[in-house]
C-alpha cells in the first residue's frame, strides 16, 4: 500500500493515537432464542493506535476490561462473566493486537490476533478511517469504526444451552461493532 492511499483520506495525519473510551463504544451482537438479538457493550476499554507515514505501517493494541460487560440486564451479566462464558476471575482481560493493514477491494483489512479467556485466534476487522481533524481543546483527534464476526466457540465460550424445540439460547456467532475516537499523543 503506497502513501498515496492516506492523500485519499481527509485531514490523514501520522502519528499515535490514545482511544478515548468516553467517546468510543466497544459493543457486540448476538441471536438469542433464535428469534432476537442481544446487544452488550463493555464499559472499560483502553488502547493506542499508531498511523504510519505508509497507511499499511499502520498498527492497533486494545485492552478490554472482560468484567465491565453490560447488557442492561445484570442477572445476565453476571452469569456471562462467570465461567460459564467469561470466566472473569481468570481471564480478565481480553486483547487485540494489529499484525496487517491491508486493501481489500475498496475497503480496509484490519488483519490482528484477538485473545479471549486465554485463547489467542487470527481475526479480520473491516476497517473504516472516519476522518482527522482538531478538538475544542487544542488537540487533535481521528475517528475510526470496525466490526468483524467471530465464533464463540473458537475462543473456549463453548457453552451449550439448546431449546426444547431445537435452537440454541445463544447463537455461536458473535457481531462485534468498534466506534473509535483516538486522541493524538502530544510530542
Amino acid at each position: 500500500m503506497t502513501s498515496a492511499a492516506t492523500t485519499s483520506i481527509p485531514g490523514y495525519l501520522a502519528g499515535t493515537w490514545d482511544i478515548d473510551a468516553s467517546h468510543s463504544d466497544v459493543s457486540f451482537t448476538v441471536r438469542h432464542m433464535m428469534v432476537s438479538k442481544v446487544r452488550g457493550r463493555f464499559g472499560k476499554f483502553s488502547g493506542e493506535i499508531v498511523t504510519g507515514e505508509n497507511l499499511a505501517d499502520s498498527s492497533v493494541t486494545a485492552t478490554i476490561d472482560a468484567s465491565s460487560i453490560d447488557t442492561n440486564n445484570e442477572q445476565r451479566d453476571g452469569h456471562i462473566r462467570s465461567a460459564d462464558f467469561f470466566d472473569v476471575d481468570n481471564h480478565p482481560e481480553w486483547t487485540f493486537r494489529s499484525t496487517a493493514l491491508r486493501v481489500d477491494g475498496e475497503d480496509l483489512a484490519l488483519d490482528g490476533e484477538l485473545t479471549l479467556k486465554g485463547v489467542t485466534r487470527p481475526v479480520t476487522l473491516a476497517l473504516e478511517i472516519n476522518g482527522f481533524g482538531p478538538d475544542a481543546w487544542g488537540g487533535t483527534r481521528a475517528g475510526f469504526s470496525a466490526s468483524t464476526a467471530i465464533d464463540r466457540n473458537d475462543f473456549g465460550v463453548d457453552i451449550k444451552m439448546p431449546l426444547d424445540g431445537g435452537g440454541v439460547v445463544v447463537s455461536d456467532k458473535v457481531q462485534i461493532h468498534l466506534e473509535i475516537e483516538g486522541v493524538l499523543r502530544k510530542a
